[in-house]
């Protein structure tokens, strides 16, 4: 079974992820959206909150689990048996900075292959800082995220923005 794991923060998922997750589906058996957390992003969501608002968004769907996780993406894949890490690239210093973390995956699990996809045209744009700049300036991140997503966000979004 050919499982992939896509890791990130996910604060907030956007549509650029949603579509990197259903442009993959045909590569593998499963995928496992891995929600992370990283101690130098101002978070916007909870864990929870961003675990289960991505289980929403992927209801049904057989092939994706979502899950949270902690520590190296090397050792959460081989606790899950995937062999591949799913990555996005949107630009160029996307790449340097992914190829740089894929090399280091491989001097710390040589089974574990890193694959990237390109964003697709009209989606590179987008990123969750961004997202989460423009949602804590008051600003529509509709065109950003996924409908579920925007629904959490604007619960959460103070009285005065």
């Amino acid at each position: 079974m050919k499982i992939a794991v896509f890791p990130g923060s996910f604060d907030p998922f956007t549509s650029a992820h949603q579509d990197l997750v259903e442009r993959a589906l045909p590569l593998f058996d499963k995928i496992i959206i891995a929600v992370g957390y990283n101690a130098n992003k101002k978070g916007m969501l909870d864990h929870e909150e961003r675990v289960n608002c991505i289980q929403h968004l992927f209801k049904g769907a057989q092939a994706i689990e979502v899950v949270k996780y902690s520590g190296l993406t090397v050792d959460f894949c081989q606790k899950v048996g995937a062999k591949f890490i799913l990555r996005g690239l949107r630009n160029t210093g996307d790449f340097e900075f992914e190829n740089a973390i894929a090399q280091n995956n491989l001097l710390l699990n040589p089974t574990i292959e890193s694959y990237f996809l390109m964003s697709r045209s009209g989606k590179a744009h987008i990123s969750s800082t961004i997202v989460r700049d423009i949602w804590f300036n008051g600003g529509d991140v509709s065109a950003m995220v996924p409908t579920e997503v925007l629904s959490l966000l604007n619960e959460k979004r103070p009285a005065n923005l």
